[in-house]
């Protein structure tokens, strides 16, 4: 298991970083960020991609399912000299009511979408929570990409490295976890990860499907995350990769920003 994955004040230190050199740039391609703006994120863990926008004067939201995450962030942020401007909330998305905040100007999921059940009825139901003309941002490792399965949290430094085996069949995807001893718990996350897999073309018919349109689309064969985690630059997709369920297998992470169609 990588240290990043239990030291969370360096995981958030690290989507601080991807945020502010690449997410936000990414997104001011089509959307310009000011701090009038109402910035959300689903999935926000500690908070570590509001950071950039919190600095920028917005207004931030995070919600999360995890109470102890909420809490880290809180820690963190107790400084920040605009906390009066953050509120982190520790909720199902499916309970909070459209009318606890104002609507959001731009929401951002960041490696949560593929974490998602039924994702259609999610993008459906997160209309709701935007403002005219706003905009979703969404990052997220596509299912057959070398690690889409997550198992860089296994406990097991060889299988925690070896790509491509979440895609196996479920039996022997178990078999081969519970062989180098990762627990019952980490099994079952790790199950429930491939249940929730997203690949590039599903993603496309939800988007479609419920009425989004894409204002910017790309797809990274080495993710912009990357450059912090392990020095590498990023690269996009070549052109030689990006056909049909080959992607999938090449791309390590899918970066869209989409809004709904007529919705201005």
């Amino acid at each position: 298991m990588y240290e990043r994955h239990t030291n969370r004040e360096r995981y958030f230190q690290e989507q601080v970083f991807t945020t502010e050199k690449h997410v936000i740039p990414y997104i001011q391609e089509v959307m310009k960020i000011t701090p009038d703006m109402v910035v959300a994120e689903i999935g926000c863990g500690e908070g570590g991609n509001l950071k950039p926008f919190l600095d920028l004067g917005c207004k931030v939201i995070g919600i999360d399912l995890s109470e102890g995450k909420i809490a880290n962030g809180e820690v963190f942020f107790a400084e920040h000299p605009l906390k009066a401007n953050l509120t982190l909330v520790a909720q199902d998305i499916y309970e909070v009511s459209p009318d606890t905040f104002h609507r959001f100007d731009l929401v951002i999921m960041r490696d949560t979408i593929e974490h998602i059940h039924d994702q259609d009825k999610f993008m459906e139901y997160l209309k709701q929570f935007l403002n005219p003309g706003g905009k979703v941002f969404l990052a997220f490792p596509p299912w057959r990409m070398p690690f889409g399965g997550h198992q860089q949290i296994c406990r097991s430094k060889f299988i925690s490295k070896l790509p491509y085996f979440h895609i196996l069949p479920v039996f022997m995807y178990r078999g081969i976890l519970k062989l180098f001893g990762e627990s019952e718990g980490t099994i079952e996350n790790l199950l429930e990860v491939k249940s929730t897999g997203l690949s590039i073309g599903r993603f496309r018919k939800i988007v479609s499907k419920r009425n989004y349109q894409f204002d910017r689309e790309t797809l990274y064969f080495i993710n912009p995350n990357y450059e912090v985690k392990f020095k590498l630059k990023t690269r996009k997709l070549w052109l030689v990769f990006n056909l049909p369920f080959i992607r999938d297998f090449f791309t390590t992470t899918h970066y869209s920003v989409i809004s709904v169609k007529g919705n201005d």
